[in-house]
């Protein structure tokens, strides 16, 4: 039976050392679980080095909420069918063209395969719920939310003898050549020890919660960025490969991005403190300007883009505005609106020039035009006459109370990666290195140039920490 493992459990240089691992898995979110499972499964000892503590285990993974599937007709809780074709225009919707085409078919035919794999090891699903995107086709929500999937895996490594370390900080991966040798780490804040393997799986995420790189990479703008995402995810195996000459993918400057509830705490707010109610409103910034069309296409398809829309307003933030009739047509918010009797009152709540914040709605009603009104799919109910447009869903905003959010950038993780082969193989300025894979948020760079789809860094985790922990395991048995 695997289990966690203390300072008194294992001789060596370094109280955790432990001989020499099969494999060694860095990190403990989705990719590392399903890489360290495949790996096990095949036979090989394995050990999981998890940064944070055992009760925030799971990286991003905790705030999932579910994941987007191919299939070729009802599939568990899935509806319909969702083809290859139509999953890969759906995301090159999103990252404008900015993908490996290889890499991200690969994932999105190997994902139908995936969720009979994930209900085998535990997780459970259920039929999306109103409001949550309009997914009941392509994404399989889990039962009980990420952490459900995450306390299920964990559950299934200590079945199969996965040994956990947790707040294991890994500072430097020991290579020798092109062969890894082993980790350097810390546990719990304890000298720096050595955990020696026969290959290793690195799927410790991105960079998004060293506000200083974040900075570096985005400018002082990053200083009002909201990270969502775990506070863990710090880069720094990242940036050790990067140094050590591995070949990296994707824009430090790009990211999994949305709008969250400006009220949101700095780090690890979660799913829970996105706003859904973009389609329904008019958004504007501090100046009560309005700049993007809130309409463009369905929430699934454009959620990611608006991070980075708010992103490049003054100070950072945006607002958006809603009538009574639109306030039950969206994922309720984890904090309640603002809410005023008229549009005036309602900007000054919000920190706005109310008069100003008037006019701009009055300007938006007066775009709006006669038409028949479909929240759950575009209805080409648009504004004429008015820049930016509002192209779906533009009904005018008239009936009180009147209700109101900031948002603000809400960062989940940063696209800058390591590039891998389609067998999850890290690639180095001299070649593929032996024996080192990757996995999950550390390669989604090479998938996702720009943007974002619902669900699909869950795919992407499944699929290709599938992948390495079955090649690692393959190079040592």
């Amino acid at each position: 039976m695997g289990r966690e493992l203390t300072p008194r459990d294992l001789t060596g240089r370094g109280p955790h050392a432990g001989g020499l691992w099969d494999v060694v898995v860095v990190g403990g979110g989705n990719a590392a679980l399903c890489a360290a499972i495949t790996a096990a499964e095949a036979g090989a000892r394995v050990i999981i080095l998890e940064g944070a503590p055992k009760t925030y285990r799971g990286g991003n993974s905790r705030h999932t909420r579910n994941f987007r599937c191919m299939h070729q007709g009802p599939l568990s809780v899935l509806t319909g069918s969702y083809g290859e074709e139509e999953y890969f225009n759906d995301l090159l919707l999103v990252t404008k063209g900015q993908t490996d085409e290889h890499l991200a078919r690969l994932a999105i035919r190997t994902s139908e395969e995936c969720l009979p794999w994930m209900e085998a090891h535990g997780v459970r699903f259920q039929p999306s719920l109103s409001g949550t995107l309009s997914l009941s086709r392509t994404n399989a929500f889990f039962l009980g939310g990420g952490k459900s999937l995450v306390n299920a895996y964990y559950n299934t490594c200590e079945d199969l003898g996965v040994s956990v370390i947790y707040e294991a900080q890994v500072s430097h991966i020991g290579m020798e050549g092109d062969t890894f040798t082993h980790v350097d780490v810390s546990v719990k804040g304890g000298p720096v020890e050595q955990i020696r393997g026969k290959s290793v799986v690195l799927a410790s995420g991105g960079f998004q919660s060293d506000l200083e790189w974040l900075t570096r990479a985005w400018g002082p703008a990053a200083a009002n960025f909201l990270i969502r995402g775990t506070p863990y995810n710090r880069g720094v195996v990242l940036k050790d490969m990067i140094d050590q000459g591995a070949l990296t993918v994707g824009d430090p400057t790009q990211c999994h991005c949305v709008a969250i509830d400006g009220r949101a705490p700095k780090f690890d707010g979660g799913i829970c403190t996105r706003l859904d109610c973009v389609p329904f409103s008019i958004v504007v910034n501090k100046n009560c300007e309005r700049f993007y069309d809130e309409g463009e296409d369905t929430w699934p398809k454009r959620y990611a883009i608006w991070g980075r829309l708010v992103a490049a307003q003054p100070d950072q933030v945006g607002y958006s505005v809603i009538d009574s009739r639109s306030l039950d047509l969206f994922m309720p918010s984890v904090f309640p609106p603002v809410k005023a009797n008229t549009i005036e009152e309602l900007g000054q709540k919000l920190g706005l020039d109310g008069e100003k914040l008037a006019a701009r709605v009055a300007e938006f009603n007066a775009a709006t035009r006669p038409g028949t009104f479909h929240p759950t799919e575009r209805d080409g109910l648009a504004t004429e006459g008015l820049s930016p447009p509002k192209t779906n869903w533009a009904r005018p905003i008239t009936e009180a109370p009147f209700y109101g959010y900031s948002l603000r950038p809400g960062v989940t993780f940063t696209y800058l990666g390591l590039r891998v082969s389609d067998t999850a193989q890290v690639q180095h300025a001299h070649g593929p290195l032996k024996n080192v894979w990757s996995a999950g948020e550390m390669i989604a760079g090479s998938i996702l140039g720009q943007g974002y789809l619902a669900g699909f860094g869950m795919t992407i985790g499944t699929v290709f920490g599938r992948i390495a922990g079955r090649e690692a395991a393959a190079h040592v048995l």
